[in-house]
C-alpha cells in the first residue's frame, strides 16, 4: 500500500547496519533507569516501542562516573555489573526487532549533589549546589570514563551510544563561554572549548570500534546569554564528524534558558531550520528534534532536506505504535503528544516515575494491562470528558458492551475549552483521537441526552460510571450576580462579550489560561496556532543571529485588553503550576502586561467595578468585566442519589471518576488514569 510518508519510512543505511526508518525515539529520563529492580519494566517499556516500529531507540541518560550523577545513585554505566543488568533491556528490544543506543550523560553543574563538577565553578540558577571546577587531569579522566561507559554499553548489547552534548549538561558547559572560564587547554578560545567533546568522541570510537553507532547530541542553539555563537556551533559539527560520530542529533536550549523549547505553545517543528544549518556543513546523517509529533510534520522536514531523521521522545510515550500507525495510513488513530509535560517532565523533576497524561500505560506496561474480558458486562459511562472517554474506550477494547452518554452535543468535556487557549491547540488532537477510538472500539455514543436518576437502572446496565465532571464555583462576593460578572466557561465558549478592562478572580491554572485567551487577538479559527515566525519574534530567537546563545530583543505584540489577575493567597501567582511549563505561562502574561495581584480580599462588585482589599489597602479596579475563575464543584448528583437509594441496591454497580470525584483543580492526568484503571479492572 502506498504511503504518504515515503521519506519518513525509508530505511537508513549506516554502512555497518541499517535502520528500518527515519524515526528516532529520543532520550527521556523516566525514573525506571535508576534502580536495578526496574530493569524488567524498562525492558517492557522500550520493547513496546520497538514493536511499534521505531527505527532507533535512545535511552534516558546514564552517568559515566559518580560525579556526573543526576542525584546520588542515579542510573550509571560504570562497571560490568551495570552492563550485565542491562542485558534484559537490549535482549527484549532486539527480540522485538528494534535497535537501541544508551545515552551517556554527565550532568555537570546540573548534578543535584555536593560533589558536582563542571568546567568552571559557576553555579546554575536552577540548582542550589555550586560545582567545583575540574582539574585538567579530571577532564582527561572523564574522557576515559565516557569511553569506558561506551565499551560497557556495547558489552551490555547496545547497538550504540548517544553522547549528551546539549541542554546545558557537562559537555555543553565546556563548549559555552557562559560556563567555561578555564585557562588550560580546555578553555579560552572556541577551539579549546571544543576539545573536550571531540576527545570524548575519539575515545569512544577507539574503544568501541567502527561497527558501533555513535550519536552526538549537539546544542544547535544554547538560548542563554553567554552561549555559543552560530559560528562556533557550525565549526563544532565537522570536527565531531571527523572524530567519528555516526549521527548528529539536535539539542535546543539549556534547562535554565528562559525561552520555551518543548511546551505545547511552541509551534510544531519550530527549530528544524537550525538542524538544516548544521546539515549543510556535514556529510553524516542529522536528526531534527523538538515539537515534532505527527507524521505529516516529520515527513515535511525530511522531504524539504532539513534533516535525515526525526527525533520524538514524548510522542512515543503518548503512542508506542506511532510508526506502525503512520505506515498503515492511520495517522488519525495516533494518540498525539500534546506537549503538556504534566506526567512526564514534571514527574521527572519531582523524582517520580514518568508516564503520559494521554496514555497512562506509558512506563506502566507491566502493571496497567488491558486484557480481554472473559465476562462481558453492559456498561454505561455518563460524561464524555477525558475520564469518561478513557474509561469507555478501554472497557470496550476489552470486550465490554459500552454506551457513552453526554448532555452536550460533542465529546471532549473541558478539553473543548482548554483547546481554545492560544498555545493549547494540540488539545484538539486528543479529542480527535478519542473520537476515533470510540468509533473503532464500538462504543455506542449518545450525545445531547442528560441522564436523570433512575433511568439507567431500567436499561439493564451492570455498571454505571459517573464521569460528569465539574461546574464552575460561584464565590460568595457581594454583587456576584451583577451583569458584568461572567464565568470562565461562558468566556471560553464565546457566549458573552468581554470588555476592554477585565479582572480575573482566581489565579490557578484556569485563571492563567483565561488570561492568555483574553490578551491575544481573536483568531479566525481556534485551531489556528501562532506562526513560527511570530512566536520566534516574541521570544527573541533569531536563527541568523551571531549573538551568543542566539538571543535578540523580543518583539511582543501588545495585548488586546487590560487584564488583572487576582488571588486570595499571598504566595506568588502561578506558584502551583507545572514545574516545567508554569514559568512559561507566567512569562507570557508578564510580556502582555497582565497585572498580577496577590493577597486580595473581594469586597463587592458594582457599576464602578471590582472593589478589593489588597492587604489592608482598599483598591477599586474600574473594569468592564469580572471573570470568575475561582475553582469548580464536582457534578456527582447522579452518583449520590443512586448510592443513597435503597431501591437501587440490587441494580448496577456505580463508580465515580474524574472531576466528578474530585474537583480541586482540573486534572486531566488523574481523570484519564482513573478511567483507564477502572476500565482495566471491570
Amino acid at each position: 500500500m502506498a504511503t504518504p510518508y515515503p521519506n519518513l519510512l525509508a530505511p537508513l543505511d549506516l554502512g555497518f547496519t541499517t535502520l528500518a526508518n527515519r524515526v528516532v525515539m529520543g532520550s527521556m529520563h523516566t525514573g525506571l533507569e535508576d534502580r536495578l529492580w526496574h530493569r524488567k519494566k524498562l525492558a517492557a517499556y522500550f520493547a513496546e516501542r520497538a514493536r511499534g516500529g521505531v527505527g532507533l531507540i535512545i535511552t534516558g541518560g546514564f552517568n559515566p562516573n559518580r560525579s556526573g550523577w543526576f542525584y546520588p545513585f542515579s542510573g550509571s554505566m560504570i562497571n560490568m555489573a551495570d552492563a550485565l543488568s542491562h542485558r534484559i533491556v537490549t535482549r527484549e528490544v532486539h527480540k522485538a526487532g528494534g535497535k537501541i543506543c544508551m545515552q551517556l550523560l554527565h550532568a555537570g553543574r546540573y548534578s543535584y549533589h555536593p560533589l558536582s563538577r563542571s568546567a568552571s565553578a559557576i553555579k546554575s540558577p536552577i540548582n542550589p549546589f555550586k560545582p567545583k571546577a575540574m582539574s585538567t587531569k579530571e577532564v582527561e579522566r572523564t574522557v576515559k570514563d565516557f569511553a569506558r561507559a561506551a565499551k560497557l554499553a556495547k558489552r551490555a548489547g547496545y547497538d550504540g551510544v548517544e553522547l549528551m552534548g546539549s541542554e546545558g549538561y557537562l559537555i555543553n558547559q565546556f563548549t559555552a563561554p557562559r560556563t567555561n572560564q578555564r585557562t588550560d587547554k580546555y578553555g579560552g578560545s572556541s577551539e579549546n572549548r571544543r576539545r573536550f567533546p571531540v576527545e570524548i568522541v575519539e575515545a569512544v570510537r577507539k574503544a568501541c570500534g567502527k561497527d558501533f553507532i555513535v550519536v552526538f547530541r549537539m546544542s544547535m542553539m544554547d538560548l542563554v546569554p553567554g552561549g555559543s555563537t552560530r559560528e562556533e556551533i557550525l565549526a563544532l559539527a565537522p570536527e565531531l564528524e571527523k572524530a567519528g560520530v555516526t549521527i548528529l542529533n539536535s539539542g535546543i536550549g539549556w534547562h535554565e534558558a528562559r525561552v520555551p523549547t518543548i511546551v505545547t505553545s511552541v509551534p510544531r517543528a519550530a527549530f528544524a531550520d537550525l538542524t538544516a544549518n548544521v546539515k549543510d556543513v556535514v556529510s553524516i546523517p542529522v536528526i531534527a528534534s523538538n515539537r515534532i509529533n505527527m507524521p505529516d510534520v516529520a515527513e515535511g522536514i525530511l522531504a524539504s532536506g532539513k534533516a535525515d531523521m526525526v527525533s520524538m521522545a514524548r510522542p512515543m510515550l503518548a503512542d508506542a505504535h506511532w510508526v506502525n500507525k503512520a505506515a498503515a495510513n492511520q495517522a488519525d488513530e495516533i494518540n498525539t503528544c500534546i506537549a503538556c509535560n504534566q506526567a512526564c517532565l514534571d514527574h521527572t523533576f519531582k523524582l517520580q516515575r514518568a508516564t503520559c497524561l494521554v496514555n497512562p500505560q506509558a512506563c506502566f506496561e507491566t502493571e496497567l494491562v488491558y486484557l480481554k474480558t472473559r465476562k462481558p458486562r453492559k456498561v454505561a459511562v455518563v460524561g464524555a470528558g477525558p475520564a469518561g472517554m478513557s474509561c469507555a474506550t478501554i472497557a470496550a477494547e476489552r470486550g465490554h458492551d459500552v454506551t457513552l452518554f453526554d448532555a452536550d452535543d460533542r465529546i471532549g468535556g473541558q478539553f473543548n475549552m482548554a483547546a481554545r487557549i492560544p498555545g493549547k491547540e494540540e488539545f484538539w488532537e486528543t479529542i480527535r483521537y478519542f473520537g476515533k477510538r470510540i468509533e473503532k472500539t464500538g462504543v455506542k455514543l449518545v450525545l445531547g441526552r442528560r441522564i436523570e436518576h433512575g433511568e439507567l437502572e431500567k436499561e439493564g446496565f451492570d455498571d454505571v460510571v459517573i464521569a460528569t465532571g465539574v461546574l464552575p464555583r460561584k464565590p460568595p462576593i457581594d454583587g456576584v450576580n451583577h451583569p458584568k460578572v461572567v464565568s470562565y466557561v461562558d468566556v471560553l465558549r464565546g457566549e458573552v462579550e468581554v470588555g476592554n478592562r477585565v479582572a480575573l478572580i482566581g489565579a490557578g491554572g484556569i485563571g492563567f489560561d483565561v488570561g492568555e485567551f483574553l490578551v491575544h487577538a481573536k483568531r479566525a479559527s481556534y485551531k489556528d496556532a501562532q506562526s513560527t515566525e511570530s512566536w520566534l519574534r516574541e521570544w527573541g530567537v533569531d536563527f541568523s543571529s551571531d549573538a551568543p546563545g542566539g538571543l535578540e530583543k523580543p518583539d511582543v505584540e501588545p495585548p488586546v485588553r487590560e487584564v488583572y489577575l487576582l488571588q486570595r493567597k499571598t504566595t506568588s501567582l502561578g506558584k502551583d503550576l507545572g514545574k516545567t511549563s508554569g514559568w512559561v505561562h507566567r512569562a507570557v502574561l508578564q510580556k502582555k502586561g497582565v497585572k498580577m495581584m496577590k493577597g486580595c480580599s473581594y469586597e463587592k462588585i458594582d457599576d464602578q467595578g471590582l472593589h478589593i482589599l489588597q492587604g489592608d489597602e482598599p483598591v477599586l479596579l474600574e473594569v468592564d468585566t469580572v471573570v470568575l475563575c475561582a475553582g469548580q464543584e464536582s457534578r456527582k448528583e447522579l452518583y449520590e442519589l443512586a448510592t443513597a437509594d435503597k431501591a437501587t441496591a440490587k441494580g448496577p454497580s456505580y463508580h465515580l471518576i474524574g472531576g466528578a470525584e474530585l474537583a480541586a483543580e482540573l486534572d486531566a492526568k488523574r481523570a484519564i488514569r482513573q478511567g483507564a484503571e477502572l476500565a482495566a479492572g471491570l
